[in-house]
């Protein structure tokens, strides 16, 4: 049941990362700007279908980077690269992982996704939460890469989500003392018809 269970949230997946491609990618692109997309596809495939490091390595440059912005996970170089792929980043991706595209841009050399990132934290995530045991709690953020290319490969990946979003679904951080949300983030980056300024209406009733 574990086994079925996991090869119909790595479809799942590859069905949300072919949509990615299909229906958020800037239409009317050039053939250069198409290079792009597929290499990007290609190294999403090998993180979180083929969970393949040398498939990922090999969709980018030597010198090649990635900087989780909000806690400085990643690597430079291909050796640190392998290093955090092999041993944090793609064994410690939770089986249930989701991503709801919504936008993606592309220019002469950076491509941009934006994206809802949906988990539950039932194994270890040192990547995104270190040294933090799981909490079996259901977990949605929304999320952005901003991708550089240099000869048709990836050069650097700058990642950045709401750790405090994070946190607050975790249960590390109360969002009835501090200026911070949980989930709500996410269900408003999908529909920006939800409410605003919760955050200033709460704090103006404490005064």
């Amino acid at each position: 049941m574990k086994e079925r269970k996991s090869r119909i949230y790595i479809n799942m997946v590859k069905e949300q990362i072919d949509e990615q491609a299909s229906l958020q990618a800037t239409t009317n692109l050039t053939p250069a700007q198409e290079v792009l997309q597929d290499r990007w596809e290609a190294h999403l495939q090998s993180e979180f279908v083929a969970h393949n490091t040398e498939d990922a390595l090999g969709t980018m440059v030597e010198d090649a980077y990635v900087n989780n912005i909000p806690v400085m996970t990643g690597g430079v170089g291909q050796p640190a690269l392998h290093e955090f792929y092999s041993k944090y980043f793609i064994p410690q991706m939770p089986p249930d992982t989701e991503m709801t595209p919504l936008s993606r841009t592309i220019g002469t050399d950076r491509l941009v996704d934006e994206m809802v990132f949906k988990f539950t934290h039932t194994i270890q995530m040192d990547w995104m939460l270190p040294g933090i045991a799981p909490t079996g709690k259901r977990v949605e953020v929304p999320l952005v890469a901003i991708v550089r290319f240099r000869d048709g490969k990836l050069a650097h990946e700058h990642i950045y989500w709401d750790q405090a979003s994070v946190l607050v679904q975790i249960g590390l951080l109360d969002p009835g003392r501090l200026p911070v949300v949980g989930i709500d983030s996410a269900r408003k980056a999908i529909n920006p018809n939800l409410p605003s300024n919760a955050l200033i209406d709460l704090a103006s009733d404490r005064d």
